[in-house]
């Protein structure tokens, strides 16, 4: 199981399920958060594109979370609403 640190972005492998108290070897963050789950979407309701997941407050903490996946690639922000909110900036300076 390949997956990529949220916040030094160090990849690395697992041989086993990435468990609740499992820290990445490089900065000592937690792996098992929302932050670095493939379901972990900015944009999504509760911040979450996994529907029946529950809402967690603290999205770089350890979770319990039974739909977590680690996410193996950087996350890519929303263009349009990047672009969209970029257009609000300008028009409203």
């Amino acid at each position: 199981m390949e997956y990529q640190c949220h916040k030094c972005g160090k990849q690395a492998q697992s041989d086993h399920k990435i468990g609740r108290q499992d820290t990445c070897s490089n900065c000592g963050e937690y792996l098992h958060c929302c932050l670095n789950c493939k379901f972990y979407d900015e944009n999504a309701y509760h911040q979450c594109r996994e529907p029946q997941a529950e809402w967690v407050q603290e999205k770089s903490s350890a979770n319990f979370c039974d739909y977590f996946e680690p996410s193996s690639g950087s996350k890519q922000k929303n263009v349009r609403s990047s672009n969209a909110r970029d257009k609000l900036n300008q028009l409203f300076k």
